[in-house]
């Protein structure tokens, strides 16, 4: 069976661990880092948190583990279940569920993550991008030509931006487009127009980049190998064999995992820890 592993938020109970009875002795920070260490050695990470016991639950936290790989996931809860890890008593680790009411739109990756989990399955020279064009669309000065009155504050700049995410021995490229506007009135204190200028341009380019990374598909196979499907349209595909990605993946060969390991705001920490319960332990 092979893994499908969108550019997209991981929302999924099979890519969500809970782990919890962890020591109220350390720190909220330093357990962070302790699970980020233990857990990230079975796959790439979205994110870790940590949270205090409700006050009938005694001292102590859990934490909730998001991978980006549903198999990665399952492997770790597996190995680290009633393991000590770094504490001297053993902690219980779950693959999290939801209520089936509970809907969920996917929510994109931003650029800077969609970069860490292409390094992370294709290597820093397994991709690249290409900006095809970068256009201003402000038109400043047309308007002052114009004579047209309109105050600093009413003003903004506009860019529109058009990439190209290229996978050179997958032989896949994908386009993507992005537009960025910053109103002129937040300029703050000390910054200047052309480094007003510079941010929007550098919002279009991100913005771009993660339309164009949208548009692909990591195939993780069975055998460990990788491989890149390209879906121009938005229609999800329930594909998990070999034989039915064929259709779908859009290169010549795969590669194998490098192993080379490098936001979302409020989408990233939303209150979707809330659609989440505690299995029941047997």
């Amino acid at each position: 069976m092979a893994e499908l592993v969108p550019f997209a938020v991981p929302v999924a109970g099979d890519k969500t661990l809970l782990v919890w009875e962890l020591s109220s002795g350390p720190t909220a920070e330093a357990l962070q880092l302790s699970l980020f260490t233990v857990f990230s050695q079975f796959g790439l990470l979205y994110s870790v948190r940590v949270f205090p016991n409700a006050a009938v639950a005694g001292p102590g936290f859990y934490g909730i583990i998001k991978f980006y790989s549903a198999r990665d996931a399952h492997r770790a809860q597996k190995a680290c279940d009633q393991k000590q890890l770094f504490q001297t008593s053993p902690v219980k680790v779950r693959l999290g569920t939801r209520h089936k009411a509970v809907q969920h739109n996917t929510l994109a990756l931003n650029s800077s993550r969609c970069q860490e989990l292409a390094n992370y399955y294709f290597g820093f020279n397994g991709w690249s991008k290409r900006i095809i064009k970068l256009q201003d669309l402000s038109n400043l000065e047309e308007r002052e030509k114009e004579d047209i009155v309109t105050p600093l504050q009413k003003q903004s700049l506009k860019f529109f931006c058009a990439v190209e995410v290229v996978l050179p021995s997958h032989e896949c490229r994908s386009p993507g487009v992005g537009m960025a506007e910053e109103p002129l009135d937040k300029l703050e204190e000390g910054s200047s127009f052309l480094m007003k200028r510079k941010v929007t341009q550098k919002l279009a380019i991100q913005k771009a980049m993660t339309d164009a990374f949208q548009k692909l598909l990591i195939v993780v196979l069975e055998s460990g190998k990788v491989a890149v499907a390209y879906r121009p349209c938005e229609e999800a595909t329930d594909a998990r064999t070999e034989e039915e990605l064929q259709d779908l993946i859009q290169v010549c060969g795969v590669w194998e995992p490098c192993g080379q390991r490098e936001e979302e705001c409020l989408s990233d920490f939303s209150s979707e820890e809330e659609e989440f319960r505690l299995p029941e332990l047997d």
